[in-house]
C-alpha cells in the first residue's frame, strides 16, 4: 500500500509542469481547490486583486472580477456551514482565467444536495434568459423585499449582483454524485 501511495505522489511530482504547460495555456490565474475559510477566501482575494492590478486590468472589470469572486466563494462558505459539511465535503474549487486581452472567467463549484442544485440550476437559468435590465429590475425588487431569517437567504441579491456584473449569460452544470448529492459549478464572465 506505501508503494502505491509514494507511486502516487511521484506521478504527480512529474505531471506538475504538464499541468502547469495547460493553465498557461489556458491562461489561469487563479485555481484552488480544498475547504475554504474566510481568512482563506480573504488571502486569495488579495492575490487575484494584485494580479488584475499587475496586469492592468480597467478598474470597472476588476471590481466585477473580485467582487464575483467573493460571493461566489462566501456563498460556497455559507451554505458548507449552513448544511454542516466537513472540511473536505465542504471544500471549493475555484478558478479564475482570462481569455485574450480583457476577458476573464470566474468559475466555482461545490459539493451539495441534489434537490438544492436543481433549484439552483433553475434559478441561474432564469436569470441567464434575461436581459441588464430585466436583470436589474429583478435585483431592485429583491434588494426593496423583506429579509427572510438568517440561515435562509440562499443564493438571491448575490447571484442577481453576479449575473449582473457578467458579461455573458451565467452558466452552470449539475452533476449527481454516487450519495445522493450533486457537485454544482458555475460560471460568470466579465
Amino acid at each position: 500500500m506505501a508503494c502505491i501511495l509514494l507511486r502516487g505522489r511521484f506521478m504527480l511530482l512529474q505531471q506538475l509542469l504538464s499541468i502547469r504547460q495547460e493553465f498557461n495555456e489556458k491562461q489561469i490565474l487563479l485555481c484552488f481547490n480544498g475547504p475554504i475559510s474566510r481568512s482563506l477566501i480573504e488571502e486569495i482575494g488579495t492575490a487575484l486583486r494584485n494580479y488584475l492590478t499587475e496586469d492592468q486590468v480597467g478598474p470597472s472589470v476588476s471590481t466585477d472580477v473580485f467582487g464575483i469572486y467573493i460571493e461566489l466563494t462566501q456563498n460556497i462558505r455559507h451554505y458548507s456551514q449552513m448544511r454542516g459539511y466537513a472540511d473536505m465535503e465542504g471544500s471549493a474549487t475555484v478558478v479564475v482565467a482570462r481569455h485574450g486581452e480583457a476577458q476573464y472567467s470566474v468559475l466555482a463549484g461545490n459539493v451539495i444536495e441534489r434537490t438544492d442544485g436543481v433549484a439552483l440550476m433553475e434559478q441561474v437559468q432564469a436569470l441567464a434568459a434575461m436581459d441588464k435590465v430585466s436583470l436589474k429590475a429583478a435585483y431592485k425588487k429583491q434588494l426593496r423585499a423583506p429579509r427572510e431569517h438568517e440561515g435562509a437567504s440562499g443564493a438571491g441579491l448575490g447571484l442577481l449582483d453576479v449575473a449582473r456584473k457578467s458579461t455573458e449569460p451565467l452558466r452552470c452544470h449539475l452533476v449527481e454524485t454516487p450519495d445522493g448529492k450533486a457537485f454544482f459549478s458555475l460560471l460568470a464572465v466579465v
